[in-house]
Parts: structure tokens; C-alpha cells; sequence
């Protein structure tokens, strides 16, 4: 097979070249995260007060983790580095507490971030011939945006579809000959049993890779799908404090996802120690951006599971690679994309009358795609003359508890 590269002096740099690039960009991120609220302090504390006192790669064990909760303890501008009337945009999730955790991008932010998307599109073998079809949710989430500006990069029609709406996906897809999408894997299962139910012929399509992510799945389900809609698919790993999509992405030889050293240095720690594993150890994986001078992120705990591939990849590629993420630290969910936490049920159950103390959070598939039901006991207010007033329904007579009091249950669609 013969492999393409988009930077390819970059992606084939010798590792001691590689490191002494990353080294130098550490640096420069030190510097520029000193220029905030959050970092000055934290940073203070350490005894880093500048960017000498990073001397050489190991040295970065000197500056303490960020976490999600700094984040949010820092909304909105505690992490921003460089004046307001420079930032051209933001991008931010939804918080378990209701403070959202936001990321703020220069006009040389956005360039950098969509030549790592352009970089990691490429690398699976599109190219300016290919038709995107890019079916992932816009607007605060990255995924939409991101994808979006790094398929016009690499040259390919994009049709900003959107999530949903299979049948209209149908048709953009027979009267533009859409060769390459980008969906959660749920979606793309989803999409492959509307075809067969709609009666849509797969030559009827020139559809022919796939970008998954946004939600963790296995190796059997990736085969599943290139299974049923004959297709190549790739899996894609990113975050939005780390910018977004296109942190890590495998190339041709889906074998691993390559990290993008020349942007990001990637650490995998014992989420109790917080030490540093050895190769091929699977712990918390710890992200520092290189790329972004609006939001600087050093040391990011991301939650997510992972391990470092010990032997090089056979596309020629000296950037590490990581296994795919196995799960989290925390407890987060992800329903058909969408992060969530239990804490963001329970905040909305507790701020109901009607409901009681305990509750239960029921996850199960409904066909391919997933379906969250939240089951909470009932106080007094449940109890009343006019039924229109209920904020939730009636659906089992058995308690989380199992001790037989009345429960009621509500739904939750993420889609």
C-alpha cells in the first residue's frame, strides 16, 4: 500500500528532532499560559514563574494537572492568554453544575486546528475528489466545525448535513455521490438498518469511508459496520479542551491512532498515583496542547483510558500511537454522542417537587442506537388533583430500592 501524507517532513520526523520541536512548543505554551489568571497562580505555587524552569521533556512532571474542574472554576476568562478583541471564536460543553467548560480560539488557533484535521483526514487516503458528507451535530460541540474546516482544507466537497434525519442524509448522499462521512458509530449502524427498512440499494450510493467518534465502541462494532455498508472506517479520537477533533487519527493501516506530537505531548499516568506508566500500560491518558495560544492546556487529566503502541506503524509515521480508549476514570456516559453526567440527572430530579431522594439511571440499546431512562421515587407533590401538573410519568410499581414503593419514570433522548 502506498501511503500519503499531508506534512510529510512532519509526520516522519526523527524522534529526536520530534522532541526537540515539542520541547521548544512546551516552552513557548509555559509562557503563554503564565499570561493567565489560572495558570499564574497555579504555576507560582510550583515555582514555575517561567519558561526556564522547563529544561527537558521529563521536566513537564514539574507542572501540576489541570482538571475539568479548574475549567469550570475558571469560567469564563480565568484560561484565556491573549486580549478579548482577539478571540474570533469559543467552543464549549455543557457542565455538569451548569458552568459550561470553554475554549477560546485566535484566527491562528483555528488555522493550526484544522491543519491537524486536514492532516488526519488525509491520512486515512481522501482527497480533494471526495464528497463529505460531514453527519455529526454543529454549533458549540467540535466535532461539526471542526471536520467541517478540515475537509475544505483538504480540498473535498462538504455537505454540512448535520445529525439526524436519515432520509434526507439519503438523498444528499444519491444526488451529490457522497464517498466519505463522518458519524457516531450508533449513527452509522442506524443509518445501515434505515437503508434496509427504506428499501435504499447500497449501488444506489458511492458512499465508501467512514470517521467514527464522539462515543467509545469496540473493534467487533467497527467491523459490524464496514461489514454491512462496505466501507472502510476509521476511528478518530479528540477532545475540546485539546481543541477538538483531530488530536489523534489513524491512518491507512487502522492500526492505532497516531497522536499529532507536533501539537500535542501525550502522557498515560496511574489515575490513583498519578505516575507515569511504562509503554503499553494502560492508565489515564494526560494531554498538553502545543497549538493554541488562546487557551492554553497543560497537563489536561482527560479521564479517558488508554496505552501507547510499542512497535512503529508500518505507514512510516514517527508520531506515537495510542490503543483506543477503553473507558474512563469517571463516570461519565456517553449516549449517541452526547457526554453526560449523573450528576446533571440529579441536579434536575432534585429541582423537582415531585420527585424523591433516590434515584436510578437505566442505559440500554433500542435497535442500534442508545436509549438513557431515569427512575426516581416520588414525594408528597407527586400526589395531586390534576394530572397535567406531573412533571414525570408513571411507569413501574417497583422502587430503585426494590422495596416495593411507587416509582415513576421519565425518559431522556440525546440524538
Amino acid at each position: 500500500m502506498t501511503y500519503q501524507y499531508w506534512n510529510q517532513k512532519m509526520e516522519t520526523l526523527p524522534r529526536p528532532e520530534l522532541e526537540a520541536f515539542q520541547l521548544a512548543q512546551l516552552k513557548t505554551a509555559v509562557s503563554q499560559a503564565l499570561r493567565t489568571p489560572f495558570y499564574k497562580e497555579r504555576l507560582g505555587k510550583a515555582g514555575i514563574v517561567n519558561a526556564d524552569a522547563i529544561k527537558s521533556l521529563a521536566d513537564i512532571r514539574k507542572i501540576p494537572f489541570t482538571t475539568k474542574h479548574d475549567l469550570r472554576d475558571g469560567f469564563p476568562y480565568g484560561f484565556l492568554s491573549i486580549p478579548r478583541d482577539e478571540v474570533v471564536r469559543l467552543h464549549a460543553s455543557s457542565g455538569t453544575t451548569g458552568t459550561p467548560t470553554t475554549i477560546y480560539f485566535n484566527r491562528e488557533d483555528l488555522s493550526r486546528w484544522t491543519s491537524f484535521v486536514a492532516r488526519s483526514i488525509y491520512a486515512t487516503g481522501c482527497n480533494k475528489a471526495d464528497v463529505f458528507q460531514n453527519m455529526i451535530t454543529y454549533g458549540l460541540f467540535t466535532g461539526g466545525l471542526g471536520f467541517h474546516a478540515g475537509g475544505e482544507e483538504v480540498g473535498m466537497l462538504v455537505i454540512p448535513s448535520g445529525s439526524g434525519n436519515t432520509t434526507r442524509q439519503f438523498k444528499l448522499m444519491q444526488d451529490f455521490g457522497t464517498t466519505v462521512v463522518h458519524a457516531t458509530p450508533s449513527f452509522l449502524l442506524h443509518v445501515e438498518s434505515k437503508m434496509r427498512e427504506e428499501g435504499i440499494s447500497r449501488d444506489s450510493i458511492k458512499l465508501r469511508k467512514a470517521f467514527a467518534g464522539a462515543e467509545p465502541y469496540s473493534e467487533d462494532t467497527r467491523r459490524r459496520i464496514e461489514e454491512l455498508l462496505k466501507i472502510d472506517v476509521y476511528n478518530s479520537y479528540g477532545l475540546s479542551e485539546m481543541n477538538g477533533p483531530g488530536v489523534a487519527f489513524e491512518c491507512q493501516a487502522k492500526n492505532g491512532l497516531h497522536l499529532w506530537e507536533d501539537g500535542y505531548i501525550a502522557e498515560i499516568v496511574d489515575p490513583d498515583t498519578l505516575e507515569p506508566l511504562p509503554d503499553g500500560e494502560t492508565g489515564e491518558l494526560v494531554l498538553t496542547c502545543l497549538c493554541r495560544e488562546a487557551t492554553p492546556m497543560l497537563r489536561y487529566r482527560t479521564r479517558d483510558l488508554s496505552s501507547f503502541y510499542t512497535e512503529p506503524c508500518v505507514c512510516g509515521r514517527t508520531h506515537r500511537r495510542l490503543h483506543r480508549i477503553t473507558g474512563r476514570t469517571d463516570d461519565m456516559l456517553i449516549i449517541n454522542g452526547v457526554n453526560l453526567f449523573p450528576s446533571q440527572i440529579e441536579e434536575v430530579i432534585m429541582s423537582m417537587s415531585e420527585a424523591g431522594n433516590n434515584y436510578l439511571i437505566v442505559v440500554e440499546k433500542e435497535g442500534v442506537l442508545d436509549r438513557l431512562t431515569v427512575k426516581t421515587e416520588v414525594g408528597e407533590d407527586i400526589f395531586m388533583d390534576d394530572s397535567r401538573q406531573r412533571q414525570v410519568r408513571t411507569s413501574s410499581p417497583v422502587s430503585p430500592s426494590g422495596r416495593g414503593s411507587r416509582v415513576s419514570g421519565s425518559t431522556i433522548s440525546a440524538m
